[in-house]
């Protein structure tokens, strides 16, 4: 732990040279007095005379709050609207400051300690930039093989482990399913438990639906069957370089749009849709061509 301690010294020091440097470049961010602010109000909601529902929140109440709000504010980002995303990131900021304070309030860490720890694991996943390697890093993806090199070893090197991790373990659970699958697999991947091509994947993915359309209709045994042709069908998003969770996303939005043309169309002949499923699939056919 003696070795650990003064390596976390270094990092701190390091932390303020690089930033007393940095504050000295033209239009570096200086104070932010309505983040203080902010801090103080959260603080003040969960004082005695506060207000009773920030006062009764703990970390697990509020959790699905946390995936909530991440979520609203990258559909902002979708939509392209920076007043609705400055407004989700607040809300997600919230989040960050609820969790800091409850933790505080139980005499863990604070919103302080949460920056200082994210600034100096930024410093150390940069020595592209604030190291001996500065300006090894060319381009995005180089960057990318920095930063996981960097994480590998500060995984490899943690002393205070209790039990030896596996190697799927830091792939949190509670990550988006198709997310979760592309994260394991690109895991075992990289250990050599993969398939040779992408036409053996597909060969699994017809092995799984002649196993899925064996098992009785509405069973447990159908919906397992039906997960594991979804996890082969991630393999194929992965082997091509596709964001499995993002192209579901897409299409989501795609059967949104398009189902949202068809009901206008429909007002504008008079009818709903529900009353004329026969002309569905024509609505659709335009919809999309129209795209």
């Amino acid at each position: 732990m003696g070795e650990k301690s003064v390596a976390a010294t270094d990092v701190a020091k390091l932390a303020s040279q690089i930033d007393a440097q940095t504050q000295q470049r033209d239009g570096a961010p200086s104070k932010h007095p309505e983040f203080d602010r902010l801090v103080r109000t959260i603080w003040r909601l969960r004082q005695s005379d506060g207000c009773p529902w920030d006062k009764a929140q703990t970390h697990d109440s509020i959790t699905k709050n946390m995936i909530e709000e991440a979520y609203e504010a990258v559909e902002a980002v979708k939509d392209g609207s920076s007043e609705h995303l400055q407004e989700e990131l607040g809300d997600v900021l919230e989040q960050v400051l609820l969790h800091s304070q409850i933790e505080s309030d139980d005499g863990g860490f604070d919103i302080d300690d949460v920056c200082r720890a994210l600034n100096e694991k930024l410093i150390r996943r940069h020595p592209h930039v604030f190291g001996p390697e500065a300006g090894n890093a060319q381009d995005a993806d180089s960057a990318l093989t920095v930063w996981d090199s960097v994480k590998a070893a500060e995984r490899a090197n943690e002393e205070d482990r209790v039990h030896t991790e596996g190697l799927l373990d830091s792939v949190p659970h509670s990550l988006p399913a198709l997310m979760q699958a592309q994260k394991l697999s690109k895991r075992v991947a990289k250990v050599g438990f993969d398939w040779d091509s992408v036409e053996d994947i597909w060969q699994k993915a017809v092995e799984e639906r002649a196993e899925y359309e064996a098992e009785t209709p509405g069973s447990e045994a159908r919906a397992e069957e039906f997960g594991d042709l979804l996890f082969v069908m991630v393999q194929l998003a992965r082997r091509d370089g596709i964001d499995a969770e993002e192209a579901l996303a897409s299409a989501n939005r795609k059967m949104r749009r398009r189902w949202s043309r068809m009901e206008e169309l429909a007002r504008q002949k008079g009818f709903s849709l529900e009353d004329h499923r026969e002309l569905l699939e024509d609505l659709w056919q335009q919809a999309k061509s129209e795209e």
